[in-house]
């Protein structure tokens, strides 16, 4: 599904039709590092589209820009908790130059696929507390220079819980399979992303995030430590734009990341 499609189609659909529906509140995994323990609604699909993504990575010895247009997930409700989801970036490019002789080195293509099944335990809706599981895996669809190189998975644990009628605090702990640089074989990584976030208005909410991942790759273990800050608003009633920046705290983490994108559930 290219970008452009999706957001044709989320126009053309788009309108006050869901207000009788009986609907829940809109909940999306955009914008922001974490992931909500929400799930979707059954029987309905929920589309997420990354519009727009770019990276800058800054090491000693190279300088890697990354770019991402049409970051589809795509969430299924198959029970009031349940919902099973789709996650493909249509078209990656990467670029790296290696600041000693100049050179420049390019890949581009589709990303790697991720699939898995999100469990909620507790408030699907996402109200008071309410507590996931959400068990993924990715397979190697993008060719090297893009993707891992080989199959991963992991097991997520998203907790909400309602402060106040406007503010929400959010953990999201996770524990991965992931893939070694060499793109062969697998090792453990494990975090958490915790963060607050808050309504502005009916429409309007920001959040505000931290992120710390312990990787333990073969070829040396390394912490990557994020702050992220991100602005949603609703267009319609299940409709949603977000905006967002996240900023690298340490020298193994990527220096900035801006991205936007959209959110509709059908």
């Amino acid at each position: 599904m290219k970008p452009l499609m999706a957001l044709a189609l989320m126009s053309a659909v788009a309108g006050p039709a869901f207000a009788e529906d009986g609907l829940r509140d809109f909940c999306g995994d955009r914008p922001g590092l974490g992931t909500p323990a929400c799930t979707v609604d059954a029987g309905h699909l929920q589309a997420e589209i990354g519009i727009g993504d770019w990276t800058l990575d800054r090491q000693p010895d190279s300088r890697t820009d990354s770019i991402g247009v049409g970051d589809v997930a795509l969430r299924y409700g198959i029970t009031g908790s349940t919902e099973l989801r789709f996650d493909l970036t249509a078209y990656n490019h990467v670029r790296t130059r290696d600041r000693a002789s100049g050179a420049i080195d390019r890949a581009s293509g589709i990303g790697d696929v991720t699939i898995g099944i999100k469990q909620n335990l507790k408030n699907p809706d996402g109200s008071g507390l309410s507590v996931a599981l959400l068990p993924f895996a990715t397979l190697p669809t993008a060719k090297d220079g893009i993707g891992a190189g080989d199959w991963g998975a992991g097991l997520i644990v998203p907790v909400n819980y309602a402060l106040t009628n406007a503010l929400s605090l959010e953990l999201t702990p996770r524990i991965d399979a992931a893939v070694d640089g060499d793109g062969h074989g697998r090792h453990l990584a494990y975090g958490s992303t915790i963060g607050l976030q808050a309504k502005l208005s009916e429409k309007a909410g920001i959040g505000a995030e931290l992120q710390a991942i312990r990787d333990h790759d073969p070829d040396g273990h390394s912490t990557q430590a994020l702050a992220g800050l991100s602005f949603s608003y609703l267009l319609q009633e299940q409709t949603q734009f977000d905006i967002g920046a996240n900023a690298g705290l340490n020298r193994n983490s990527p220096d900035l990341e801006i991205y936007f994108g959209i959110a509709r559930k059908f």
